[in-house]
């Protein structure tokens, strides 16, 4: 008898497993049918895809046990997936819904958003006039508020978020049941507090009442702590930063570091102080370790699950999440990578090279073929666990004789011209892709997000390259996320103003402490950009 976990078979649930432990809640996990019967309390932390999530329940036989668990009057928790499957049906599969609560899950509107909603977005209680707190979303389907459509819904709901000009239902609770389209494990101190909140209270009646349309959502802009791990001479795994992709102490006839990996820390230890620090999302890129093995690279595994343990916010990897072969010729798919890292403890996995050649083929074939790791993943995941990582440079051109395929993206300023071509392998080769061709490949074969790089202003402190996100972002509806450059906390004041992008991407100079995120996020407040403040 106690506390239950419901794990499907996808996404990441660890963190739900590491924030009770925080918390000091023990639970068990649902293995079999016959262990609804043991469960007082019942969370189901659904990641992924809404048909994903409902087929596996079926194959495993849990379908029916949950809902009859649900309609005991026991109570039952749902987390993002976990709260959706409590509808009707969802315009994302032809799988039907638990239809708990008769209304169905739709589609964000992408004509004036970004889409999947990806952020720090408040929960706006409808029965009591509270400070908005805010939590984490990762979404591109949703439960529209539409009470006069849906009476009988609205009587479910706790909270609605504004994401643009939609109204949707965040929160629901009634009796037994109670739902969160964020993801409370994922929100910091905020999501701590309200998971240990209902598990303490369980029970609880909500009122009615009629929010309204504001003029403007509660979205923050986001800021993300990056940090590129390797082995250095010495095998230990570190986080390093480069300039211009050039991870290695510059010769010095002085120095006796000359030409070794540049140590900046210790990844955990980093990602533990960026999280007290505030930063709304981490990443950790492996640039090198498992560029062959992915799965046999227990160091970075360790450090990703390590690293879950202690930061309760997003947490990207990237690096060899490609299809592979061991060197004991054992077949390794970029979904099977995928899938390890997030039971390991990440969120979503960054996609470099493979994207490209995946656009590649794109092209060529004037369709996806449903085999890239971008499809795939997406598939199993959902798009929003789906980051492409593009590592673009400026191909200099004569902008009055130039007739090249890619004359439409010409950028020019002070008398240069140049286009925005692709590159792989670390920026080692360039591709015959432009940026911009990159952006609309990745959004149709299913990506969920973009970071741009830019290899001309890597490691140069000069600002972000405000025309190269200019031109990704009017190429794409997903959320884009600026990096490479960032040398105050002006410039994030600068990319967040003029090109309308939902992220802030920085390293060297979070490493180096020449710049706080607080700093960065105090900045942005003066200056009137929506930020998710640490006392949150």
């Amino acid at each position: 008898m106690g506390l239950y976990l419901l794990d499907y078979g996808a996404g990441n649930v660890q963190s739900l497993a590491n924030s009770l432990t925080r918390l000091g809640h023990s639970f068990k996990w649902i293995s079999t049918p016959a262990d609804f019967d043991n469960a007082t309390i019942l969370i189901f932390p659904g990641v992924g895809a809404f048909g994903s999530a409902v087929q596996s329940l079926e194959s495993r036989g849990l379908r029916e046990p949950l809902l009859k668990y649900i309609q005991s009057g026991r109570p039952f928790m749902g987390i993002c997936i976990g709260m959706q499957i409590l509808f009707e049906s969802s315009a994302e599969s032809s799988y039907p819904g638990l239809g708990v609560i008769p209304c169905p899950i739709e589609e964000f509107d992408s004509s004036d958003k970004a889409v999947p909603h990806i952020g720090w977005n408040s929960a706006d209680l409808i029965h009591k006039t509270v400070d908005p707190v805010h939590y984490y979303f990762v979404h591109s389907f949703c439960a529209k508020y539409n009470p006069e459509k849906y009476p009988a819904a609205a009587e479910w709901v706790h909270s609605t978020t504004q994401y643009g000009r939609e109204l949707f239902i965040s929160i629901v609770r009634k009796g037994n049941v109670f739902g969160t389209q964020f993801h409370p494990e994922k929100s910091g101190t905020a999501g701590l507090n309200l998971l240990d909140a209902w598990l303490r209270n369980p029970e609880f009646e909500s009122e009615s009442a009629s929010p309204v349309l504001k003029r403007t959502h509660g979205l923050t802009k986001r800021i993300v702590a990056c940090m590129d791990v390797r082995a250095n001479d010495q095998g230990d795994l570190v986080v390093t930063k480069g300039d211009q992709y050039d991870v290695r102490e510059k010769a010095d006839c002085t120095s006796a570091v000359a030409g070794q990996v540049r140590n900046l820390g210790k990844p955990v230890g980093l990602a533990a102080r960026y999280y007290e620090q505030g930063a709304d999302e981490l990443c950790l890129l492996n640039i090198t370790s498992f560029r062959h093995s992915p799965l046999q690279d227990q160091p970075m595994l360790a450090v990703v699950r390590a690293a879950a343990e202690c930061v309760f916010v997003p947490l990207t990897i990237g690096g060899g999440i490609k299809d592979t072969v061991d060197p004991d010729g054992t077949k390794r798919s970029a979904l099977e990578v995928a899938g390890a890292y997030f039971r390991a403890g990440a969120d979503k996995v960054s996609i470099g090279s493979e994207a490209v050649y995946a656009v590649e083929r794109l092209r060529a074939a004037g369709k996806g073929d449903g085999t890239s790791a971008i499809e795939t993943i997406a598939h199993a995941y959902g798009r929003q666990a789906v980051v492409v990582s593009v590592d673009p440079r400026r191909v200099y051109v004569d902008a009055e004789t130039y007739d090249g395929p890619y004359r439409d993206e010409v950028v020019t300023e002070k008398g240069k011209a140049w286009w925005y071509q692709c590159t792989v392998s670390g920026g080692r080769e360039s591709r015959q892709v432009s940026v911009a061709e990159l952006a609309r490949g990745v959004e149709a074969l299913g990506a969920g997000e973009i970071l741009v790089n830019s290899i001309d202003r890597d490691g140069t402190g000069l600002g972000f390259d405000l025309d190269l996100l200019k031109l990704v972002k009017k190429n794409v509806h997903i959320p884009v996320i600026a990096s490479s450059g960032a040398g105050s906390k002006e410039d994030f004041v600068q990319v967040f103003r003029e090109t309308g992008v939902e992220a802030g991407l920085a390293a060297g100079i979070f490493h180096r402490e020449e710049v706080g995120i607080a700093d960065v996020k105090d900045a942005l407040e003066s200056a009137g950009i929506k930020v998710r403040l640490q006392r949150e």
